[in-house]
């Protein structure tokens, strides 16, 4: 009898793209960010969030077009083992292990931290932060443990009920006419987006878009992978830019684009609390509370079921331990690699309790960092990827695809990987020293993953050739790609 697998067929594009828009915790980054955005860059903030979302999906055409040709079910490291060889591919693994890993166990700071706000801020109560995370723990391993149907129904409802909120302030705002004698686009006359604070606006741009990317870890699981997958990026994609581009410009119009910036400085954790109150009533400022923590519960299950696929398929590789690469025989789910992360996100969230940390300012902000930035030198790395592994072989493809879109994209990768880099006090409100620690942990886990590389080839030479191959049968259906086996040693 044959081991259990992940339950393929499952995921449609609707539900894979309800997973990658819950990573990115949209209510949370707008209610979160999108003042700090204001504050820095002024009323142009809403076309950093356009300019990062044209730019991602840039890199998407190319990203999605490797995906026709490498179905491995190690996505990001996969695709950059076909470019740059088999040491950079395990480099790339151990990045996506920290990237994200970090993005999901720095925000069980924020459930707690938010979790707390919410009940002082609705009943008066103080609850301590510790055990809110450790009890989201425990919710999320549920979560995962469960059949990825059940994790993608769940997160649709919390998607819509956190978008919904968003759209409810924006329509009221529409209906009053803002707070001027009509609405104004004057945030993107190029006057307000020309300006020194743009280059700290698209840093925060592009960290509100992380884990877009992880459509392609569901592949194994989707209905139709070849057309699913794609349409999932460009929708997650096109929905986040537009989306928080014209969510910040409304809260632009129902300040006033003359009192918006001194709003937000004034009280940045309560600009949009201030403006759905006014605009729609005190009840929807309750709800919105609510559903911050809810946004962040629907982020930590994105995250935790990308981790737990990739805990698998590096299981599957010989790479982490066997045992990490079971799958339940009911409910399908990678449920050792889920149980051993779920122990992990409680290691470090304890350890940073134990130390009297605070669990945003440190907690979140300093595990979500490194695992940030980890991420976007993932999706540098496979932009770069795309275009040599075209070079590689023969194939159907055209020049826009395989090679403009990849470049393109890895020039502006690399320009906002410098800007997030240069700005990061803004993520970390940390000292020099530790942001040098912070954004170091990204090149040392590179460096580490070239030194397992090298172990690997030396004393299991079986497993560093196998590793990131082609699956030896494709799904039906699945066009076969054209020689693309070929994996530099």
């Amino acid at each position: 009898m044959s081991a259990p697998t992940l339950r393929s067929g499952t995921l449609g594009t609707a539900d894979i793209a309800f997973f990658v828009i819950s990573a990115a915790a949209p209510l949370t980054v707008m209610a979160g960010v999108a003042p700090v955005a204001l504050m820095l860059g002024g009323i142009g903030a809403p076309v950093g969030y356009l300019l990062a979302g044209i730019t991602l999906a840039v890199f998407a055409v190319g990203f999605t077009t490797m995906s026709r040709h490498a179905r491995s079910d190690g996505a990001f490291y996969a695709y950059i083992t076909r470019g740059f060889g088999i040491p950079v591919g395990i480099a790339a693994a151990l990045i996506a292990m920290l990237g994200y890993n970090g993005m999901e166990i720095g925000v069980y700071g924020l459930l707690g931290s938010a979790t707390a706000d919410t009940s002082h801020a609705l009943w008066g109560l103080d609850v301590p932060w510790l055990p809110v995370s450790l009890l989201g723990l425990a919710l999320i391993w549920y979560g995962g443990f469960r059949s990825i149907d059940f994790g993608a129904k769940v997160l649709g409802v919390l998607l819509v009920a956190e978008t919904g909120i968003l759209v409810l302030l924006a329509g009221g705002v529409l209906l009053e006419g803002g707070a001027s004698a009509g609405l104004s686009l004057g945030s993107f006359s190029p006057g307000n987006v020309l300006v020194p604070g743009m280059a700290a606006v698209l840093a925060c741009a592009f960290a509100a878009f992380t884990g877009f990317e992880s459509t392609v870890i569901y592949r194994r699981e989707a209905r139709n992978p070849e057309r699913t997958v794609p349409r999932a990026t460009y929708i997650a994609v096109a929905f986040l830019g537009l989306f928080y581009a014209f969510i910040v410009w409304t809260v632009i119009q129902a300040f006033g684009e003359e009192k918006v910036v001194q709003a937000a400085a004034d009280d940045p954790g309560g600009l949009f609390f201030s403006a759905i109150t006014t605009y729609v009533g005190a009840w929807a400022a309750d709800l919105m509370h609510i559903l911050i923590v809810t946004s962040v519960l629907a982020s930590l299950l994105a995250f935790h079921n990308a981790i737990n696929r990739y805990g698998l398929a590096l299981a599957e590789e010989g790479v982490l331990p066997a045992a990490l690469g079971r799958v339940h025989p009911r409910h399908r789910s990678p449920y050792v690699a889920g149980a051993a992360q779920t122990v992990l996100g409680a290691v470090v969230v304890i350890g940073f309790a134990a130390a009297g940390a605070d669990p945003y300012a440190q907690l979140l902000l300093w595990v979500n960092t490194p695992g940030m930035i980890g991420l976007m030198v993932l999706q540098l790395l496979a932009a770069v990827a795309v275009f040599l592994f075209f070079r590689k072989i023969p194939h159907g493809e055209g020049a826009l695809r395989t090679v403009v879109a990849p470049l393109v994209a890895a020039v502006l990768l690399a320009g906002a990987i410098g800007l997030v880099s240069y700005n990061v006090e803004l993520f970390t409100g940390a000292s020099t020293g530790v942001n040098v620690v912070l954004v170091s942990l990204v090149p040392g886990t590179f460096l580490l993953g070239l030194l397992l590389a090298r172990r690997l080839k030396r004393r299991r030479p079986e497993v560093y050739a196998s590793f990131a191959a082609e699956p030896a049968h494709a799904p039906e259906g699945t066009p076969q790609p054209a020689s693309s086996t070929s994996v530099t040693r």
